[in-house]
């Protein structure tokens, strides 16, 4: 095998390893942004898994993360909740923050 493919092999390989962790990633800001509109609005028990998985599934609408910022400001408007838009963007942020932070631990 040449140099060139060994180095393609392996930039190969760390892409899809960079893929697989963004998709981790993402999971878990997902499960963090909707325990956190779940705990806003009162959802809680197993209420709160069948959320998360309604958020998750709501990320696979569409490409990017406005697909779950609209079902989050959605479901929290219907409840009566005045959540800006940006506030669940920031709250995604930090979230995503956390779930990369985790992942880099081992966690």
């Amino acid at each position: 095998m040449t140099t060139f493919d060994e180095r393609e092999k392996n930039f190969e390989k760390k892409f899809a390893h960079d893929q697989d962790l963004k998709f981790k990633a993402e999971s878990r800001r997902n499960k963090m942004i909707a325990e956190w509109a779940a705990a806003k609005m009162g959802i809680t028990g197993t209420a709160v898994d069948d959320y998360v998985k309604a958020v998750r599934k709501a990320d696979l609408a569409e490409k990017g993360d406005d697909d779950v910022v609209r079902k989050i400001a959605k479901d929290l408007a219907e409840k009566g909740l005045k959540v800006a838009e940006t506030d669940i963007r920031n709250q995604m942020g930090e979230c995503l923050a956390k779930a990369v932070a985790d992942l880099e631990a081992g966690r």
